[in-house]
């Protein structure tokens, strides 16, 4: 998602060189479905910003696609400028809704009026040539557009990380260092109804990596929870947790098993 000079880029091209930019996540899951020989890369999380809901909201919802791997790149956002501007010059910037949100303190703390783009290198294209404006992003832009990076390192939180999973119509076999991604829906409203499937997992000494809840878009306080954990779906003991929540659960979907980012 998203073209040269993007976080996506980044990560994309450390699963391959042969790369084609969409410009939303969707384009990005519509490219895969209609295409089998394709992968999608599209960011799933951020360390400050939390989970993407549209990436989410698409593999739950809307795209029979699997997760077939997941890509982690720290994330160091720059404050990209026009040659000669000074900070004095600046009145506006524009960037990715994701890396302005990450940047709150530092724009508050200079009184920018923030601009949300399509991406972080849709940012920098937009001020060449004005130095009133300038656009928040990484080195890649700088380079790709001439731009100097007139203050590095400004997001409010040091330790900034994305998450990307690739998308496939395919599988990924075992490779004995895996994570499974599934969603599921509780039966009933009730208290312990969440608390009776995941002890599914403490039981079989499974152990999470993640779980959160996203709306169902079936009416207020109905939820999905999308969870990961150490194991491949293939595994015995991990296949023997899969149908105990399959069997205690209105909605169950596994999104996928894949290696873990190294």
């Amino acid at each position: 998602m998203g073209p040269k000079g993007t976080f996506s880029h980044e990560a994309a091209a450390l699963r391959g060189d042969n790369l084609l930019s969409c410009c939303t996540i969707p384009a990005v899951m519509e490219s895969v479905v209609s295409n089998q020989s394709y992968e999608g890369i599209v960011p799933i999380e951020n360390s400050i910003e939390g989970p993407v809901g549209i990436t989410l909201d698409g593999i739950a919802h809307k795209y029979d696609l699997n997760i077939v791997g997941e890509i982690i790149i720290p994330i160091n956002q720059n404050l990209l400028v026009n040659r000669g501007t000074r900070m004095e010059d600046i009145t506006d910037v524009y960037s990715h809704s994701q890396a302005i949100a990450q940047c709150q303190e530092f724009l508050g703390n200079n009184d920018f009026r923030p601009h949300y783009s399509i991406s972080t290198a849709n940012a920098a294209k937009t001020i060449l040539g004005d130095n009133s404006k300038a656009a928040i992003g990484n080195i890649k832009s700088a380079e790709l557009y001439d731009l100097e990076i007139l203050k590095a390192h400004i997001q409010d939180k040091t330790n900034n990380e994305t998450r990307f999973v690739v998308l496939s119509k395919k599988y990924s076999k075992p490779t004995g260092n895996d994570k499974t991604s599934i969603i599921f829906s509780i039966m009933e409203d009730q208290p312990g109804s969440l608390y009776e499937i995941l002890r599914i997992f403490a039981e079989n000494n499974v152990n999470l990596t993640k779980i959160e809840s996203r709306p169902s878009k079936e009416g207020l306080g109905k939820y999905i929870f999308f969870v990961d954990f150490i194991g491949h779906r293939d595994d015995s003991e991990i296949k023997k947790v899969l149908n105990q929540i399959d069997e205690n659960t209105i909605l169950f979907k596994i999104l996928g098993s894949y290696p873990i980012f190294k």
